[in-house]
Parts: structure tokens; C-alpha cells; sequence
């Protein structure tokens, strides 16, 4: 018997305003200048010189406003209320290291895609832990593309511009284990003995080499104590963390970067305040707005024409400087969220003051989604009298000591830095020692904490730091 039934599927549609809203909110201020100045080249109504840059004989144009009279034309306002007509200040910029997502993209713009891959492929890389890791399934993949971007995607599209991704620099980026990591690693190493054997055991023997099982190796697979040794030794020149390894490997690279935010102390309190320049104010030209006044009471078709034209051009304006106020507030609520969050730290950036926080933390707070206050973080920074830091570096999660006050993972994953450091090579400390060790230093840690800490450190189990 075959049963039927109707299968209801709830979808939510995004405004074009949301659509451009939440492209705008991920750009830098260098590259949102960029869209502005593109926006203003594609779109003919619009204008950003101001009235007093034209010759006085030349016709002034009009904002949008002064269309209201029109019945036909909804009023709407789009000078962005945050910026006088003072002179642009001068911002200076600052040379930093290049972030891990902005070289992926880099990396991607190499590709020839299509713009639905290029977003796509854009979206994976934002899903990225800080050490490299796709730790999302393609599913939730394919479902957020959808809500959150507007892009519908099947599985395939998202595992094909995957495994673009894990072809990129540094190798490894974009696994979803430790064993993919490896792997994408090894295939890019020169063949040899102990590259073939490292392979080997990390596809088929993966279990034994992490429980440490190393004569059950030696047996199923047929080498030599030796030849294990060799190519454990290849597996453990690999990095199991290649997020982590921006710094390193790029630098020589540097960009040119203008804070999104500044922060200063006036009477003793933290202020922050936005760069505003190259914001303009959108008017539309006179003789477009002539032409609107004049199709009303035509009969003529080509004129009517022009006039739907114009009007839909006025309509994609009023999206696109709506969302930049909306991008403009998005911003300013969730910085001013950080900064009193972070209020002790923001007055003399000592690390001591800098307290546990995680997206959730700022979303709440906020009231905007957790995906919003993510790409609000992501590759922005902030000026301040104690140096220029990137948004990403306020948050880390926190944990509670014997003393019952919370302290942040910096701090415990430092703890565990050096107590590996100090560790007797011949018998280094499991998860479970370390948990000992941790708890006499004063951290309530449990296993599985530390094996996730020791693992976004880069640091392998006890059994592959001993010295054969």
C-alpha cells in the first residue's frame, strides 16, 4: 500500500532590502566604499555631488523628498541622517597582517565562477572555524544559504565549490575532521615510502593511530617498527590546524586598513565613533525627476516608458541607501554592545579585564540573530589608544575556576600550553593527567574540554607527543 501524503515546507523570503542589507553588513569599510561607488555608476538617478560642487547656471538636482508631490511615487527619504555636509576627515590607515578569510577569497577570485559558486564558495569560507575546520554539515549548509543569503543551492553545488576550497592555501583548510585535514595535507606532499605508509594509516588504520595501537600497525599493515616510525613522523609534521597558520605563512603579505571604529576616552569613559566619509548624499538628477513630472500628464508611450525606467531605478536607490542605514545602525548597535561588554578592558586594553564572550552574548544583548552579530565581526576592525585589533579578537569563550569567577579560554589554553611544554617527552601527559594538573592550578576543567582546547592548539594526543 502505497501512502500519500503533502509535505509542508516553511520558507522564508528575504526583502531586497534584507538581501542587500546583509552583503552590505560584511564588508570592511574599504570595500563598502567600493559598492557605494559602484552603486552610484550603475544606478543613472542618482547623484552624489552636492549642490555647491556644480556651477550656479547649471540646474540643481533634488532629493528624493521633493518627489513626494508626485502620486504615483512613494515618498521616501534617503539621505543617511548620520552625516552633515562638514568636510570628510582624513582616516589614516594601517598596515596589518592579511586575515585567513580575506586570503581564501583572494585565493577564490583566481577561480573562474560563476557568481552563484563565487557566493556559494564565499559562504562556505565564512562558515570556517579560526583554525580552518568546515565543522557544519552540508545540510545546515544548503538550509542557511537559503534563509540567510537567498541562495538556493543543492548539496552537490556546495561539495563541488568544498572541494575548490580545500585546494587552497594553507593546505588542509576546509576539512571536517582531523583525518580530512591530514589527508588533504599528505596528497599534496612528494611520493615516498613513508608518505605512501602515512597514508595508509590514516585511511585504514586511523583508530589504532590515535589509541596508540602501534604494534597492531605494524601487523595488519607489514612494515617494520622503522618504517612506522618514518611515516608517524610524517604525520606529525603536518599541521592539524591551518587556520592558525595565517600568521605565519603570509607575513609577507599586508593589506592597507582603515578601522571601521575608533574608540577614544572622553571624561574618563569609552566613546567609539565610525568613519564616515565617502558617504554621500543621494539625490536624484534633475532632469530625471523632469521627466517623472512630465510622463504624468503625457499620453505619450516612449515617454511613459522612460518613466517606469527612472521609477525602477528610484526604487533600487531607495533599497540600497535604506540598507545602508540599516547596515550603518547594525554596526553602531553591536560595537557599542562589545565596548560595554568589554567596559574595563576598552579603558586601558588589559587583557586581565578581558572577559569571556561569545556571539551569543552580543546577540542578545542586541537583539539581532547570531549570523548578523557574525558577519558584523567578521573582517572589521577597531582603532584604539592601545592599537589596532580586529573585532574576532574580543571573543573567546569562559569557564568558571575553584573560586567560582569565570575566566577566559585564553587563559585556560595557556595554562595547558605550558603544562604540555613542561611535560616529560617519555611520558607525556594524557587528557586525564591534564585535567589533574589543571584542577591544582585552580581550573575546573573536564576531559572533554581539554581535548578540545589541546586539539585548537594544535597540540596531538599524549600517545603521538612520546619519543619513540
Amino acid at each position: 500500500m502505497i501512502k500519500q501524503g503533502l509535505e509542508i515546507k516553511q520558507t522564508q523570503k528575504l526583502s531586497p532590502i534584507q538581501l542587500t542589507t546583509i552583503k552590505l553588513i560584511e564588508l570592511p569599510v574599504l570595500e563598502f566604499e567600493q559598492r557605494l561607488k559602484s552603486e552610484f555608476e550603475e544606478n543613472p538617478v542618482l547623484d552624489d555631488e552636492t549642490p555647491q560642487e556644480k556651477p550656479e547656471d547649471e540646474p540643481k538636482d533634488i532629493s528624493i523628498e521633493d518627489l513626494k508631490s508626485q502620486e504615483d511615487i512613494p515618498a521616501y527619504k534617503l539621505r543617511v541622517n548620520n552625516y552633515g555636509k562638514d568636510e570628510r576627515p582624513d582616516y589614516p590607515t594601517f598596515s596589518v597582517k592579511e586575515s585567513f578569510t580575506q586570503s581564501l577569497e583572494e585565493q577564490l577570485g583566481f577561480r573562474e565562477l560563476t557568481q552563484k559558486q563565487e557566493e556559494i564558495a564565499k559562504f562556505i569560507i565564512g562558515s570556517l572555524d579560526d583554525d580552518g575546520y568546515l565543522r557544519r554539515d552540508i545540510d545546515s549548509l544548503v538550509d542557511d544559504l537559503a534563509f540567510r543569503a537567498g541562495i538556493e543551492a543543492s548539496e552537490d553545488e556546495v561539495l563541488e565549490m568544498l572541494e575548490i576550497i580545500q585546494q587552497f592555501e594553507p593546505v588542509g583548510v576546509g576539512a571536517r575532521d582531523l583525518r580530512e585535514c591530514l589527508m588533504l595535507q599528505l596528497r599534496t606532499v612528494p611520493r615516498s615510502p613513508e608518505v605512501e605508509n602515512a597514508e595508509i594509516i590514516l585511511r585504514d588504520y586511523f583508530h589504532e593511530f590515535t589509541n596508540k595501537h602501534f604494534q597492531r600497525i605494524v601487523s595488519k599493515m607489514g612494515i617494520s617498527e622503522k618504517d612506522l616510525k618514518a611515516a608517524m613522523g610524517r604525520i606529525l609534521r603536518l599541521n592539524p590546524s591551518p587556520g592558525g597558520q595565517i600568521d605565519d605563512s603570509y607575513n609577507d603579505r599586508a593589506q592597507q586598513v582603515v578601522p571601521d571604529f575608533v574608540l577614544s576616552i572622553e571624561d574618563g569613559e569609552p566613546k567609539m565613533t565610525m568613519p564616515r566619509f565617502n558617504i554621500p548624499e543621494v539625490r536624484v538628477k534633475q532632469k530625471y525627476a523632469d521627466l517623472l513630472e512630465e510622463a504624468q500628464g503625457s499620453g505619450d508611450r516612449a515617454m511613459k516608458e522612460a518613466a517606469v525606467f527612472v521609477k525602477q531605478k528610484i526604487d533600487s536607490a531607495k533599497w540600497f541607501v535604506e540598507a545602508v542605514k540599516q547596515r550603518y545602525h547594525t554596526l553602531e548597535t553591536t560595537m557599542n554592545a562589545i565596548i560595554d561588554y568589554q567596559h574595563d578592558y576598552f579603558l586601558d586594553g588589559d587583557e586581565s579585564n578581558l572577559r569571556p564572550m561569545v556571539l551569543k552574548d552580543i546577540a542578545e544583548i542586541t537583539g539581532f540573530d547570531i549570523s548578523t552579530i557574525s558577519r558584523v565581526v567578521n573582517s572589521k576592525y577597531i582603532e584604539t589608544h592601545f592599537g589596532i585589533f580586529p573585532l574576532k579578537y574580543f571573543f573567546s569563550e569562559g569557564l568558571e575556576n575553584q573560586e567560582g569567577e569565570e575566566v577566559s579560554t585564553r587563559e585556560l589554553k595557556k595554562a595547558i600550553s605550558e603544562l604540555v611544554e613542561a611535560e616529560d617527552k617519555r611520558k607525556p601527559l594524557t587528557d586525564d593527567q591534564l585535567v589533574s594538573e589543571m584542577k591544582k592550578k585552580g581550573y575546573n576543567v573536564a576531559r572533554r574540554t581539554i581535548a578540545k582546547y589541546r586539539d585548537q592548539l594544535g597540540i596531538p594526543k599524549s600517545g603521538l607527543r612520546k619519543d619513540l
